[in-house]
C-alpha cells in the first residue's frame, strides 16, 4: 500500500437549481427534495508511492481538486476510503488556511500550527520561509493588504519549509510572476530529488511531462488513464484536440467561426520537381513559399527583414496530434534554427484523410554570413519529445541572401552593445 490509497472513493456534492430549495429541504426535514446531485468523483481505486511524484492532468470539472482536498483531509469521501500516511503540506486555493486579518508572521505561526510544527520548529524556519517568500517589510502587515503573488509566495514558501513528506501543488504557481514561479519549480525539483511524495495538479502539460513519475487523466469525474505519463498526456491531448475539433466544425457549420484553424484560405503547392522525402506516408508537405509581410513572394533574403514561412500541409489518413514545422540551413548544411505548431502554442485539431491545413510561421531574419538559406518543411505526429514524421522535405526551398556592406563575424550576427568600467583604476595600477 502506498502513502496515499483510494479503494472505490466517490463524492457527491448537493446542488441547488433554485436558491430557496435549500430552505425548503431544511424546513421540511428533507421531505421536500430540492436537490440534484453532482458527482464529482466516481469510484477512484489508486496508490501513490513513497517518494514517487504524482501528476493529475483533466479538463476543468473533472475533479482534480476535489481528489486533492480528500488527500488533504478538508474533505471526507461519500463513499469508499481515503489513508494517507505522513505529513501533508497543501496549496490549493490561494489563501485557503489563511486568516485575512491576521500578519503574514502570524499566519506562519498559524499554518504551523496546523501542520503539526511546535512554536519553536516554526520559529527556526521562519527566517528561512521569509527570505524564500520574498515580502521584507511585508511581514508584518496584514494579509488582507497582500497582492494574489505575495499571498502565493507565502502560502509556498511556508508549505516547503516545514518538511512535508507529502506535498500538493494544485495551479499554485500560475498565480505570481515568471521568475518566481521558476525558483518554485526549483524547490519541487529539489524536494522530488529528496524523495518527497509530491502530487501535482497543472494544465500546463511540459511541467507534468518533467516531472510526473506517473500521470492519472480524470474525466467527468472518473479515472480515464492511469500509469506511464508520456502515455498519459499524449492521450490527454489528443483527446482535448479531437473535442475542440468537434467544436470548430460545429462552429463552421453554423457559419459562426472565425477561428484560425478555418479551412486555409490558400494551399500551397510549390515543391521542387524531385524532392527528397521521408516519413511514414501519412500524410504529405504539398508545398512552401516564402514572402514578405503583404503576401509578396520573396526571390532573396534581405538581412533584417520580417518574412512569413507558409506550409501547406494533407493528411492521406488520420492524423491525431498533427504538428507542421520548419528548419533552416546555411550552405554549410547547418541546421541553425527551427520551430513548429506545438513549440508556437498552436493546437492542431485532428485531421482525418484529406484535409489541408497551412500553417504561417512570422519571423525576423537576423544578419547572416551565408550565401543561402535553405527551407526543410515538416509533417509530423506527436509532442515535441516524441513524434513520427508522416512526410519532410529536405530543402524544399532555397533562397539568396543578399550581401551587405559590413562583414558578419561567424555564422550569424547577436545585437552586442559594449560598455567599458574602471578607467581610473586602470590609471592608478599604472602609476604604481
Amino acid at each position: 500500500m502506498g502513502v496515499v490509497a483510494f479503494q472505490g472513493v466517490s463524492k457527491v456534492f448537493k446542488t441547488y437549481p433554485h436558491g430557496s430549495g435549500r430552505l425548503k429541504e431544511f424546513l421540511t426535514a428533507g421531505r421536500l427534495r430540492r436537490h440534484e446531485k453532482h458527482w464529482a468523483l466516481r469510484d477512484v481505486t489508486l496508490d501513490i508511492h513513497e517518494g514517487e511524484t504524482f501528476c493529475i492532468v483533466g479538463e476543468n470539472g473533472s475533479g482534480k481538486t476535489t481528489l486533492l482536498k480528500l488527500i488533504a483531509g478538508i474533505l471526507r469521501p461519500s463513499s469508499g476510503t481515503v489513508r494517507v500516511h505522513g505529513r501533508v503540506a497543501a496549496l490549493l486555493e490561494l489563501g485557503s488556511g489563511f486568516n485575512s486579518e491576521f500578519t503574514g508572521r502570524e499566519n506562519v505561526f498559524l499554518n504551523g500550527t496546523l501542520l503539526g510544527l511546535t512554536t519553536r520548529e516554526i520559529a527556526q524556519r521562519l527566517d528561512g520561509i521569509f527570505a524564500f517568500a520574498e515580502l521584507g517589510r511585508h511581514a508584518d502587515q496584514p494579509l488582507k493588504t497582500y497582492s494574489s503573488g505575495m499571498v502565493m509566495r507565502l502560502a509556498f514558501s511556508i508549505a516547503v519549509q516545514v518538511d512535508p513528506e507529502i506535498l500538493i501543488v494544485d495551479e499554485a504557481l500560475s498565480v505570481g510572476d515568471i521568475r518566481f514561479a521558476q525558483r518554485c519549480m526549483h524547490k519541487i525539483h529539489e524536494l522530488r530529488e529528496r524523495g518527497v511524495t509530491i502530487v501535482f495538479v497543472s494544465h500546463n502539460i511540459a511541467d507534468v511531462k518533467a516531472l510526473g513519475d506517473r500521470t492519472l487523466w480524470l474525466e467527468q469525474g472518473r479515472i480515464a488513464k492511469l500509469g506511464d505519463t508520456k502515455e498519459g498526456t499524449l492521450d490527454y491531448m489528443a483527446a482535448l484536440v479531437k473535442k475542440d475539433a468537434v467544436y470548430l466544425r460545429g462552429e463552421r457549420a453554423s457559419g459562426r467561426s472565425d477561428r484560425r484553424l478555418d479551412p486555409p484560405e490558400e494551399v500551397i503547392t510549390r515543391l521542387p520537381k524531385d524532392p527528397k522525402r521521408h516519413g511514414d506516408g501519412r500524410g504529405e508537405v504539398l508545398g512552401i513559399t516564402v514572402v514578405d509581410e503583404r503576401g509578396r513572394p520573396l526571390q532573396a533574403i534581405v538581412p533584417g527583414q520580417r518574412i512569413v514561412v507558409r506550409i501547406s500541409v494533407q493528411a492521406r489518413q488520420e492524423v491525431r496530434l498533427p504538428i507542421v514545422g520548419c528548419q533552416l540551413r546555411n550552405d554549410r548544411g547547418m541546421d541553425f534554427a527551427g520551430t513548429n505548431t506545438i513549440q508556437e502554442d498552436v493546437a492542431l485539431p485532428i485531421m482525418q484523410p484529406g484535409d489541408v491545413i497551412t500553417a504561417d510561421f512570422h519571423l525576423h531574419m537576423p544578419r547572416f554570413a551565408a550565401e543561402y538559406i535553405s527551407f526543410t518543411p515538416a509533417f509530423a505526429e506527436g509532442a515535441v519529445t516524441e513524434f513520427a514524421v508522416c512526410d519532410m522535405v529536405e530543402n524544399a526551398l532555397r533562397l539568396p541572401v543578399e550581401k551587405e556592406a559590413s562583414p558578419v563575424e561567424g555564422l550569424l550576427s547577436i545585437p552586442f552593445r559594449a560598455v567599458t568600467h574602471g578607467k581610473g583604476l586602470i590609471e592608478a595600477a599604472r602609476h604604481d
